[in-house]
């Protein structure tokens, strides 16, 4: 020990030591605790050490793979059949959809199954706008680009305007005052005739921007026949895009907390300010909002609308997807979006080599009526082993255990 006072003094000061340790469990001194910080040592990221934090490495390598993930994709027309190009038209109108109401219901708290009834707004919305009206049926003649913002507008205008229920109620009260939408939304679309065609629907207008037609004619890219499906993948696959972008990047804003505070406990987030009426009845309105692109997509890619396609039916669907894939997590989304609307059309297309499976309409098991006993035992699967759905999944696998280190305290 060394001493820095003049002789005499009693008093004695201890210095950092570099022996070994004598395991008596004395707490370290200020110089040891900053060992790690100082300039020239190793440490765990901090000034001077030329180290990168695990949290900057972690993001940047999510960055890569969904860099590399996108450029795959759009890659893809080139050396997929018409086919698999339509699916995938599906499931990125599933997602978009997804997206919203995982936003509503995993984020905010807010059970909905009015879902369908928005999508519809934006499919019949759209077709409505971008029409001509020189037939029997009603038609705007808006341009197809502005019809399709319009459609999007008029679904999130119709949510916010369900606002003053959706702030009212609350858990499977609000899932059930939602569900009278949808069989509202089928009343409409069954007899308001000159707008819908009734029963028997109408064919939706194929996409123009900028001069460049989304229909069955065109040439040649590349080699490649680039008609209506190829062109359209670019188009969901920039909404798709867009709608993960706005989500991921609203929960980590003011907006995004209180949300998330609204899920909490809707009293404690009123004591911290939170205006949660105001709050709720803005999640409605993007919820809806989204669904309205959904309801787009779909127009565009089926061509032709009828109410059979907005039933109760679609409001289950998208809630599998959203518990499947894990409530809370846009990656979860979609993922159950893919897994619940690629499964019927899949197994309807491998049917005659699936066993167990026969035709549609035979009394056997079919394809559909296996999809849906598919998907529900995945339902419950995950609210059984991984309440964190196929997300919660994927993030297990690809996170690395974390190896134990001997501390004084004992191991960790």
């Amino acid at each position: 020990m060394s001493d820095d006072r003049p002789a005499g003094s009693g008093r004695t000061t201890k210095t950092a030591t570099t022996g070994p340790d004598t395991g008596t469990g004395r707490p370290e001194t200020g110089e040891a605790k900053t060992r790690g910080q100082e300039p020239g040592r190793q440490g765990t990221g901090g000034p001077g050490t030329g180290l990168r934090r695990p949290g900057r490495r972690s993001a940047a390598a999510r960055g890569a793979a969904a860099a590399g993930a996108l450029v795959v994709a759009a890659a893809l027309p080139f050396y997929l059949d018409h086919f698999w190009l339509h699916l995938g038209l599906l499931v990125a109108a599933s997602v978009v959809g997804a997206l919203g109401l995982d936003l509503l219901v995993g984020h905010t708290g807010q059970i909905s199954l009015a879902h369908p009834f928005f999508i519809a707004i934006g499919g019949y919305g759209y077709t409505a706008l971008a029409s001509d009206g020189t037939g029997e049926l009603a038609g705007a003649g808006w341009p197809t680009g502005l019809a399709a913002l319009g459609a999007i507008v008029l679904a999130g205008v119709a949510g916010g305007c369900y606002a003053p229920i959706s702030a009212r109620v609350r858990g499977i009260y609000l899932a059930v005052a939602s569900l009278g939408l949808v069989v509202l939304g089928q009343h409409l679309l069954l007899n308001l005739t000159d707008l819908t065609g009734g029963y028997d629907g109408r064919d939706a207008p194929p996409l123009n921007l900028f001069g460049l037609a989304f229909d069955d004619g065109g040439g040649d890219l590349l080699g490649v026949p680039f008609g209506r499906v190829e062109r359209l993948w670019y188009v969901a696959l920039a909404a798709a895009v867009a709608a993960y972008a706005l989500y991921a990047s609203l929960r980590n804003t003011r907006p995004g907390r209180a949300l998330a505070a609204i899920r909490g406990g809707e009293t404690a987030a009123a004591a911290m300010g939170v205006h949660v009426p105001r709050y709720k009845a803005a999640a409605f309105a993007i919820a809806a909002a989204y669904a309205g692109a959904a309801g787009v997509l779909l127009a565009l890619t089926l061509q032709r609308l009828v109410p059979g396609s907005y039933e109760v039916e679609l409001a289950f669907s998208y809630m599998a997807m959203i518990v499947i894939g894990g409530l809370g997590s846009p990656l979860g989304a979609v993922l159950g979006a893919a897994f619940v609307t690629s499964l019927p059309i899949l197994l309807r297309h491998y049917s005659d080599q699936l066993p167990l499976l026969a035709a549609e309409g035979s009394g056997g098991l079919s394809a559909g009526v296996a999809a849906q006993i598919l998907y529900g035992a995945a339902v419950v699967a995950v609210l059984l082993f991984a309440r964190g759905g196929l997300a919660g999944a994927c993030r297990a696998a690809v996170r690395p255990r974390r190896r134990p280190t001997a501390t004084k305290e004992g191991i960790r």
